[in-house]
């Protein structure tokens, strides 16, 4: 298992309009940001070309996603990653993310979900 800090700007103008009473980051933001961090660790472990553009969206696709928790501005936000065994034939390797908001004993879960790679595209993740 993978964790990764996953910074978030707290001036990120989805904030602004998600809701200007009570902002929260939208689901779609934060499920990107995850995506892009999972797509730069797949490509670090598999020590790819480091010219490659690692803020091109990932070739994958989000087999499920539940959202269990707001995350705020300026909360702290962790991103767990689980690699799961590659599928034959293709020997790709999906995962499993878990994201948290908030920090300490405060610390809570905020989205878990799958993801899929496109095979095309894809490289094997790290071995666990």
């Amino acid at each position: 298992m993978t964790s990764l800090p996953l910074p978030i700007d707290p001036a990120h103008p989805a904030f602004a309009g998600h809701f200007p009473a009570r902002p929260i980051l939208p689901g779609v933001v934060l499920l990107d940001h995850g995506l892009r961090a999972i797509d730069a660790q797949r490509r670090a472990d598999a020590a790819q070309d480091a010219a490659h553009d690692t803020n091109a969206a990932p070739a994958c696709r989000i087999g499920a996603a539940k959202f269990l928790s707001f995350v705020l501005p300026g909360e702290p936000v962790r991103l767990e990653i689980e690699w799961v065994d590659a599928t034959p034939p293709t020997g790709q390797r999906d995962c499993r993310l878990r994201i948290y908001a908030g920090a300490g004993d405060g610390e809570r879960l905020a989205v878990t979900g799958s993801v899929f790679f496109d095979t095309a595209s894809s490289t094997a993740g790290p071995a666990d």
